[in-house]
């Protein structure tokens, strides 16, 4: 049956649940510390009081998620071209999409949504920090005309065929073109997020720690047993923590990734790419691959004999600090699916073709920066404090892991320039190669500090619409020759990239 965007239309009458968990959410987490406080202290408060409030911070929530539902509405305005969404309690909003350019659709659903019945559907405009439009609760059905009808835009240059019958796929029982099983997507979990898991690990640490010393429960925290342990054996406590660090870092990246990732399918739909993923939330989107500005594989030393990688696809932003944010990631691919996934995005498998390496300079100047300045650091207040030299040993093993660290980095960073494309490959352990096609570059920038130019050395920066690439300390005459023919090849091509 055909639905009639034109008039305002509500959310789903279901979906005030989604709204209430929602607001409830957020409410937790602003009001965390007094939460925290109330947790160890429940001991002095009376009973009576925490049921009232409990019982008045529901109340409360659930009349601004009534609000929330009543003020929300939203239509397509076809004299104008625009997708207009209405929201707000006390200060009304209004959002107007132009709906040429509109990016991507996505049709996601959390847990919450999944036991409603009801589904999320966010708009996504070509250069954007954060979703413009952002439907909580609509049916199924509901979000699937909509987003055809989004993704009708006859201003482009473009034809954009049926695209009704490419978005009523994602429920059809079309053979996939690329299926990702359980096997790859633990590969993955166990060989990658090492450095982010860390530091997530360490932050929450550190958090609970400061949060309980501020709420007097320093007993909780036994100083004197830690001080203990490394007083007496730096190195078996730095074993003990690294082997306990990793164990959980294990852990915890095969369960994120199986929850985020799990029944991965890439379909093939009339030359784009149909993703839909997720255990708890699912998520289902289309990949045009004009709209493609870079494309970055991943692989490690494990990886490489598992035979998987991770692809990250990455479209127009507004911010570059924004761009892993909006990138689409697909792990757990092997070669061969790596090659298709590539030849549909550029129609060609691209090539490294001719090699720029970067001077030795870089290398010495990471050295001095990473490992000289700070051990210096550590060495003069050592001269101070004697009881620092104690951790001398550590002080080592930091300067001979990084040193290793920016061999390895400095090996494998090159830049690699073909007819149609360039590919940027860096990482000491993560060996990253980013691809762009010259068509998509918006600018080139060269720089120099003064001190190279004897050298006959220089940075080269590419910019595209999904953010920027940089080349350092590399041949500058060979940087202007390259940045001369692309722009060029920019200025006398016709690239329709957004």
């Amino acid at each position: 049956m055909e639905v009639n965007f034109n008039q305002p239309q509500r959310q789903s009458s279901t979906g005030i649940l989604v709204m209430f968990v929602d607001s409830l959410q957020k409410f937790a987490r602003a009001f965390f510390p007094l939460l925290l406080i109330f947790f160890f202290k429940s001991d002095k408060v009376n009973t009576i009081f925490v049921i009232l409030g409990i019982v008045g911070v529901v109340a409360i929530v659930g009349v601004v998620a009534y609000l929330k539902y009543i003020n929300f509405t939203f239509y397509i305005d076809d004299e104008n071209d625009e997708f207009i969404i209405q929201e707000g309690i006390v200060n009304k909003t209004k959002t107007t999409i132009q709906l040429n350019k509109i990016q991507q659709v996505n049709i996601n659903q959390s847990l919450i949504q999944r036991l409603i019945g009801v589904y999320a559907l966010e708009v996504d405009t070509a250069g954007s920090d954060n979703k413009e439009g952002n439907i909580k609760a609509i049916s199924h059905s509901l979000a699937l005309a909509l987003k055809a009808k989004l993704l009708e835009n006859t201003k482009k240059s473009e034809v954009v065929e049926a695209v009704e019958s490419e978005v009523e796929t994602i429920t059809t029982s079309e053979q996939p073109f690329l299926k990702i099983n359980l096997l790859s997507l633990i590969k993955v979990g166990i060989t990658s997020n090492y450095v982010k898991s860390i530091g997530l690990i360490l932050t929450f640490f550190f958090t609970i720690m400061e949060n309980l010393k501020n709420i007097g429960k320093d007993d909780v925290i036994n100083e004197d047993e830690i001080e203990r342990l490394v007083a007496n054996s730096v190195w078996y406590s730095l074993l003990v923590m690294i082997i306990i660090l990793f164990t959980i870092v294990f852990i915890i990246n095969v369960v994120r990734t199986l929850v985020k990732y799990f029944n991965y399918t890439i379909t093939k739909q009339k030359g784009s790419l149909l993703l839909s993923f997720g255990l708890i939330n699912t998520k289902s989107t289309i990949v045009k691959p004009e709209k493609v500005q870079m494309v970055s594989i991943s692989r490690n030393y494990f990886q490489k004999k598992l035979n998987v990688l991770e692809i990250k696809i990455k479209q127009a932003v507004r911010d570059e600090k924004q761009h892993n944010k909006a990138q689409i990631e697909v792990p757990g691919c092997d070669e061969h699916e790596k090659d298709e996934i590539i030849k549909l995005i550029f129609k060609e498998l691209p090539q490294k073709g001719k090699m720029m390496k970067p001077n030795f300079r870089k290398l010495v100047f990471s050295i001095f920066m990473i490992i000289v300045l700070p051990l210096s650091g550590f060495f003069t207040i050592a001269n101070y404090n004697p009881k620092l030299l104690n951790y001398s040993s550590l002080a080592v093993l930091y300067g001979s892991f990084f040193l290793i660290i920016l061999f390895f980095g400095f090996r494998n960073y090159r830049l690699f320039v073909s007819d149609n494309h360039i590919i940027k490959q860096s990482g000491a352990w993560d060996i990253d190669n980013v691809i762009i096609e010259i068509d998509k570059i918006q600018a080139l920038s060269t720089s120099q500090l003064f001190w190279h130019k004897s050298l006959n050395i220089g940075s080269l920066t590419m910019h595209t619409a999904g953010g920027n690439v940089t080349f350092q300390l590399g041949n500058y005459d060979k940087i202007k020759e390259y940045v001369n023919l692309w722009l060029y090849r920019i200025e006398t091509t016709n690239s329709n990239w957004m």
